[in-house]
């Protein structure tokens, strides 16, 4: 399982705030020309389009909120910081998606249910100018994307939205030259499809970091192992180590001075944090030292006080 530590190539916050407010800015437009569109041309795949459309740029919104209180200092309060606010921000983000797919699917049904008209050629219009922007807003955050799951979340909002234009476009064609008004819903459902299957695919990594799950790059069991190689350490236990945001991790033990070696407890701790850090990029390390003849009787590994 690998364990190298991560290095991240951060996106200057100013420029990185300019460029969501201009992904904003492109994605309300395209919304209310995407609802008139779809109202006007009866297409429900276009309003379905839109409302997603609308949900990129509300998420973008909440990233670029997320990104500002993420970058509060510590504080009493918060000692570990603001940045679990660009998680909190996923999470919504990716719930989001669930909804409005879920939602797309009942439209769809009733859809087929019940078919109405549409214009074939203003669906095509529309969703063309709206691939446009939905790959416009893809560059103005792809970069920031690899290295924030809150952008990551907003990018991908963005992605499924532009195959969603791709796919109103394809069915606006075949039912300009086929009449066949059935595509529509199936378009819908497919882009309600593919958002669910986005979501869920996602939203775990995120769950993950607000259970305070140990980091998915890491192998605990090689933490351990590693402190336990270091010179007067009997070995670690009743660990904790998880992830505090995206980017940083944090372990906490009881670590056990071998006898004899109490004298250079102070040495050793140090050591053992330094390897932390060095081997498995863990910065933050917090441990509560034994001697070996007065540690704890059968520890766990994992848990506990």
């Amino acid at each position: 399982m690998p364990h190298d530590h991560h290095h991240h190539h951060h996106v200057d916050p100013e420029a990185g705030d300019a460029r969501l407010i201009g992904a904003i800015a492109v994605n309300m437009a395209l919304t209310v020309a995407q609802v008139l569109g779809g109202i006007f041309s009866g297409s429900l795949a276009m309003i379905a389009d839109a409302l997603h459309n609308f949900s990129d740029a509300i998420s973008l919104i909440i990233a670029a909120v997320a990104r500002r209180i993420a970058r509060r200092p510590a504080s009493a309060d918060m000692p570990f910081g603001y940045a679990r606010a660009e998680v909190v921000a996923a999470l919504v983000n990716y719930t989001t998606l669930i909804v409005i797919g879920l939602y797309l699917v009942m439209e769809a049904i009733l859809r087929f249910l019940s078919p109405a008209p549409v214009a074939g050629w203003m669906v095509v219009i529309i969703a063309a100018v709206a691939l446009a922007v939905d790959l416009i807003t893809a560059l103005l955050t792809w970069s920031m994307a690899k290295d924030s799951v809150n952008i990551r979340a907003a990018f991908l909002h963005n992605v499924s939205d532009a195959l969603g234009s791709v796919a109103v476009i394809v069915a606006g064609t075949l039912i300009l030259l086929f009449g066949w008004t059935w595509v529509d819903p199936l378009v819908t459902l497919l882009i309600a499809g593919y958002i669910l299957w986005m979501a869920f695919a996602e939203i775990g990594d995120v769950i993950h970091i607000l259970m305070l799950g140990s980091p998915p790059q890491l192998a605990p069991r090689e933490v351990l192992e590693e402190a336990a190689q270091i010179e007067g350490v009997d070995g670690l236990h009743k660990a904790h180590l998880w992830q505090i945001d995206e980017r940083n991790a944090a372990l906490q033990a009881h670590l056990v001075v071998r006898e004899g070696a109490w004298g250079q407890a102070d040495t050793i701790k140090a050591a053992v944090k330094e390897r932390m850090k060095a081997r498995f990029g863990i910065a933050h390390v917090v441990l509560e030292m034994e001697c070996a003849h007065h540690a704890c009787a059968a520890p766990q590994d994992w848990g506990g006080s």
